[in-house]
């Protein structure tokens, strides 16, 4: 049967996941592997979870904290030889996919929240913004259920940067007001 796509052979998928690895800037599971490297019809998760075993083998990715990949400096090195011949779209997607991947988990190592039930049954949510120094926002609140502990810390998670910028606003224009 013929392959649809730019990708069309094992050596597509390996130079493939070698010009993803090199661009993560996280370690990696075979099932992200596997989404940042899904940017063509022609590429299964099969051949991905057939590639990676044969990468570590070759010493082109090293397998860390359990089940989680890097690139190796031997990896880069094909990885950057190689890379030109990943098809331009493929390139394109592929790399979108891996700056929105790094962004979120960047972001989310700033954005921290916690729940925990309370001796008389209800839920308090602690939820907060950090930057790489401290805490620029901390805040904490009573939820009367787990389902509404864990909308309060979904709904602030995704939307943190704008709670801060609403807090900020709304405790310095009472400043302007008084000035």
């Amino acid at each position: 049967m013929e392959r649809h796509g730019f990708v069309h052979d094992m050596l597509d998928v390996k130079v493939l996941i070698l010009y993803i690895m090199a661009r993560v800037a996280y370690p990696v599971d075979l099932q992200k592997i596997y989404e940042l490297s899904y940017q063509d019809d022609g590429l299964s998760y099969f051949d991905v979870a057939e590639a990676v075993p044969q990468m570590i083998e070759s010493g082109h990715l090293e397998r860390v904290d359990g089940e989680r990949y890097v690139i190796t400096e031997k990896g880069r090195e094909a990885g950057s030889v190689t890379e030109d011949s990943v098809a331009y779209p493929v390139m394109q997607r592929a790399r979108a996919a891996v700056e929105r991947y790094n962004r979120d988990v960047r972001r989310s190592s700033f954005v921290k929240t916690e729940i925990r039930q309370r001796e008389c049954g209800d839920f308090t949510v602690q939820m907060s913004l950090n930057d790489e120094v401290s805490d620029l926002l901390r805040l904490e609140l009573m939820a009367p259920t787990q389902k509404q502990a864990h909308r309060l810390a979904g709904a602030f998670s995704r939307n943190a940067e704008t709670i801060y910028r609403l807090v900020m606003d709304q405790l310095l224009s009472e400043e302007k007001e008084n000035s």
